[in-house]
C-alpha cells in the first residue's frame, strides 16, 4: 500500500519566500510516499510575458528546486510540484518530480493554456513514468491542461504508470468531467491537486486580469470515483491508501482488456 498526499493551498503572486514557507509548514511531519503540490506553487501563476517568467523562473539550481529536493529527503518521499522553470533564455511551466534519494527528474507541460503561451516554451520533456525508489509504484506526470487531450494521460498508463500526479492551476469545473474519465478509460489513480484563491493582475491597457482558481483537488480511484476530495477555499492536506498494484490488470471482464483491445491501425488517419 501506498500513502498518497494532496495538498492545496493560495500562493501569492510573485512572493517566492512566503510560498516556500508555506510549502514548508504544510509538508511539516507530513508522512507520505508520494505528495503532488499545484502548478506553479512556487511564484504564482499569472506571468504575464516571457520576460517576467525568466525573473521568477528558476534552473535545477534553484533555491525553490533546493528547497523541495531537501523536503523530499526530509521526509522520505516522492514530491511533485510544479514551478517556473529557466533553461537558458527559455522558460517553461514545469513540475519537479524530487525522490527520496535525492535524485529528480523534471517535466515540461507539453499543452500550454490560455496566455501561457506567451510566457513559456511547448515543454519537450515527452511525457514519462518514475519509479518510486522506496515503493513498488510508478507515477506519471502532466501538468494542468494536459487533462483535456486523452493522449497524455494514455501514454503514462502505457509506460506503466499506476498513479498519475496532475499539478493543476485551474479555473473551469469541466475537469470535474474529464479528469474521472482519464482515470476510468487507462485504469489509474489519479491525484489532481489545484489551488485557491484569487490572482490580480493590472495589463499594459490598465485593464484588470482578475483568476479565481477553485479548489477541490481530489484523488481518483481507477473507476474514476473520487477517494477524498478538498473544498474550494482553504488550505488543505488531504491523504489516502491506494493499492497501485490493482491498476496492473487492465482487464474489465472475461474478454476485455484495455489495452490488449486496442486497436492502433484503425485509429489512422490516413
Amino acid at each position: 500500500m501506498v500513502n498518497l498526499s494532496i495538498v492545496q493551498f493560495t500562493p501569492v503572486w510573485g512572493d517566492k519566500p512566503h510560498n516556500l514557507h508555506q510549502i514548508t509548514t504544510l509538508l511539516k511531519d507530513l508522512k507520505a510516499d508520494i505528495i503532488v503540490l499545484p502548478e506553479l506553487c512556487t511564484t504564482g501563476y499569472s506571468f504575464l510575458n516571457q520576460q517576467e517568467a525568466l525573473i521568477g523562473g528558476e534552473d535545477e539550481t534553484g533555491e525553490g528546486v533546493k528547497l523541495l529536493r531537501h523536503l523530499a529527503v526530509q521526509l522520505q518521499s516522492m514530491i511533485v510540484a510544479g514551478f517556473a522553470e529557466k533553461a537558458g533564455d527559455k522558460t517553461y511551466n514545469s513540475a519537479l518530480v524530487a525522490l527520496p534519494d535525492n535524485t529528480f527528474k523534471i517535466y515540461r507541460k507539453t499543452h500550454l493554456f490560455f496566455k501561457e503561451k506567451l510566457c513559456f516554451e511547448p515543454g519537450n520533456s515527452g511525457f514519462f513514468v518514475v519509479d518510486h525508489p522506496l515503493a513498488d509504484c510508478k507515477v506519471g506526470i502532466m501538468v494542468c491542461n494536459d487533462w483535456r487531450y486523452p493522449e497524455a494521460a494514455r501514454s503514462l498508463a502505457l509506460h506503466g504508470a499506476d498513479v498519475i500526479a496532475c499539478p493543476s492551476n485551474l479555473v473551469s469545473t469541466l475537469w470535474g468531467v474529464g479528469m474521472p474519465a482519464r482515470a476510468l478509460e487507462n485504469k489509474v489513480y489519479l491525484a489532481v491537486t489545484n489551488r485557491c484563491g484569487t490572482e490580480k493582475r493590472i495589463l499594459e491597457d490598465g485593464s484588470e486580469q482578475a483568476l479565481t482558481f477553485n479548489g477541490g483537488s481530489v484523488v481518483y480511484d481507477f473507476n474514476g470515483a473520487p477517494l477524498l476530495q478538498a473544498g474550494k477555499e482553504e488550505d488543505a492536506v488531504l491523504t489516502v491508501q491506494i493499492d497501485p498494484h490493482l491498476t496492473r490488470d487492465k482487464s474489465f471482464n472475461a474478454y476485455n482488456n484495455l489495452f490488449t483491445d486496442r486497436r492502433p491501425g484503425m485509429y489512422s488517419l490516413d
